[in-house]
């Protein structure tokens, strides 16, 4: 019977050097409670010091959720895959801080799994080629990291290279639900996302390790449906009332509870706010048009999340193509931001391993990603910009076996300022940073590698679209009003090909109207 405990309990048993696993995404499913006691206990006594850190997905909102683990000395290594929306990590990473390892978000989900069976570590393709594999980076994200050992190595399997990833010894599970009967049965009825929750408690319970389970509501033994009940009492050893759910336990960063997001309830969807037609905004309709009917669709954070989602609901194709997030979300209204990853009125919500499973196997029709930089080889980062490592999250599981990839970002950053009207494009201030570099600072997407997977890749910018060919990029479209030498290619690094058909983007993009997409997509065939 697992046992009702304050927060401040769990933190006092947590000692130093123990590996901690932590299970949310954003803000959703994050142990408020038991974080907030941990960073109170580690400022007032300086215990527990020295933990590992492990945690799947990107869980902050910039200011909460393991962002109350960032403190020197208090974790000596952090093995995690996304820091984007925690600034403090990002800050000790780069400063060298802590020991810092990066994987595939999906891979970690698909670790848990493995690990949990009762196998040594996990094998898998994704990340060959990435600043992942070995022979590269191994994931190791700053100095102080490269010069230990490896947690990820090559083998090979009838002939064909896989990447191993080695098992790590949990001693504590926090992760969370939403009700618990008297004994520790747990439900999950209002979270807005399903996660990797039960492959994070059997992997913690195959080294042994302590599991904790933040509730909101405690029931009655039975009162729980056996249907409902996300974790079985057996497999929890602690339960944790959230004291200040209001702070402690809200649904995501934005909404303390909205039922239409954990899908137990049903919102009117208004039309979606677009903003103005700025450089972002006009990416993404221009992004918009690589869809077709009946394609299953993967939005990354950024521009595709917060621009293409709103988009095809506001041109009423939600029923033309299928929307997903790598939380397990299908359909409904995806929301950005530091709630990436809900959605208002979704048609199904899956656990998180068993999505990477369809991303990694079958591979979405397109993705939409953002990007940092490209260069002439085909490569893209998406993962470290200068010194900041923001991480992988899903980027390399999603891109990597997906039939098609658009990438979307602009040409320039920082100070970059566009206007359009009337069908064309002018830029107002150029931006300070070129992103068409000579090499990138590290591999998220290996072109040469897509080319020989026949993955069909391009970049779409706010004035220019690229498309990967046999020796890098090809420019094959640009938007009116632009100058092709002293607006592109003045401002890239190296020569991309001319495509001789090339042509300009539709102007429609550049008009704050409908572009139509409803009439463009064809019927989708059947599959």
């Amino acid at each position: 019977m697992a046992q009702l405990v304050t927060a401040e309990k769990v933190a006092n048993l947590i000692s130093d050097g123990d590996c901690l696993l932590t299970v949310g995404m954003t803000l959703v499913g994050a142990c408020e409670s038991v974080l907030e006691a941990l960073e109170e206990r580690y400022l007032r006594t300086g215990h527990p010091n020295h933990l590992t850190l492990i945690h799947a997905s990107g869980q902050s909102d910039r200011q909460h959720g393991i962002q109350r683990l960032a403190h020197a000395g208090m974790v000596q290594r952090i093995i995690g895959s996304h820091w984007g929306l925690a600034p403090k990590w990002m800050d000790m990473i780069s400063g060298n801080q802590v020991e810092a390892y990066c994987f595939p978000q999906g891979q970690m989900t698909h670790w848990l799994r493995s690990v949990a069976s009762g196998l040594e570590g996990h094998l898998t393709q994704i990340g060959l080629g990435t600043f992942i594999d070995p022979r590269l980076e191994g994931g190791k994200m700053n100095d102080l990291t490269r010069g230990l050992d490896d947690l990820v190595r090559v083998v090979e399997v009838r002939g064909r290279e896989y990447l191993w990833f080695e098992a790590v010894p949990i001693d504590w599970a926090l992760v969370r639900g939403t009700t618990a009967d008297d004994v520790g049965n747990i439900s999950a009825e209002d979270e807005a996302m399903k996660l990797e929750i039960l492959p994070a408690v059997f992997a913690a319970q195959r080294y042994r390790g302590k599991v904790v389970a933040q509730v909101k509501n405690l029931v009655a033994r039975g009162t729980i449906a056996p249907r409902q009940v996300e974790i079985p009492a057996p497999h929890v050893h602690y339960v944790v009332q959230a004291a200040d759910p209001l702070r402690q336990h809200r649904q995501t960063s934005s909404w303390y509870m909205d039922a239409a997001f954990s899908g137990e309830g049903y919102r009117m969807l208004a039309d979606p706010a677009v903003g103005a037609l700025d450089a972002r905004r006009v990416i993404g309709r221009r992004a918009l048009l690589e869809l077709s009917a009946g394609a299953i669709v993967n939005m990354g954070t950024g521009i595709p999340n917060d621009v293409i989602g709103p988009e095809v609901v506001r041109e009423g194709c939600r029923d033309q193509v299928v929307l997903t997030v790598e939380s397990g979300v299908y359909g409904g209204m995806p929301v950005g931001g530091v709630d990436f990853g809900i959605s208002r009125n979704p048609d199904a919500l899956i656990e998180h391993p068993y999505q990477f499973d369809f991303y990694n196997g079958h591979g979405v029709d397109i993705t939409f990603m953002g990007f940092g930089e490209m260069d002439a080889a085909g490569r893209v980062n998406a993962t470290k910009f200068g010194t900041r490592a923001t991480g992988a999250g899903g980027f390399i599981d999603i891109t990597q076996p997906a039939k098609k990839v658009v990438f979307c970002g602009t040409l320039t950053t920082g100070g970059l300022s566009v206007e359009a009207a009337e069908g064309r494009l002018r830029i107002v201030h150029e931006g300070r940073t070129r992103k068409c570099v000579a090499a990138v600072v590290q591999v998220s997407f290996d072109g040469v590698r897509a080319r020989g997977c026949h993955q069909d890749v391009l970049v779409v910018t706010e004035r220019a679209v690229f498309h990967l060919v046999a020796g890098g990029w090809e420019l094959t479209e640009i938007a009116p009003g632009i100058d092709l030498e002293t607006d592109v290619l003045a401002l890239m690094d190296f020569a991309p090909r001319v495509s001789p058909e090339l042509k300009l983007m539709d102007a429609a993009i550049f008009r704050d109207g409908l572009l139509g997409l409803k009439d463009r997509l064809a019927v989708p065939e059947i599959r």
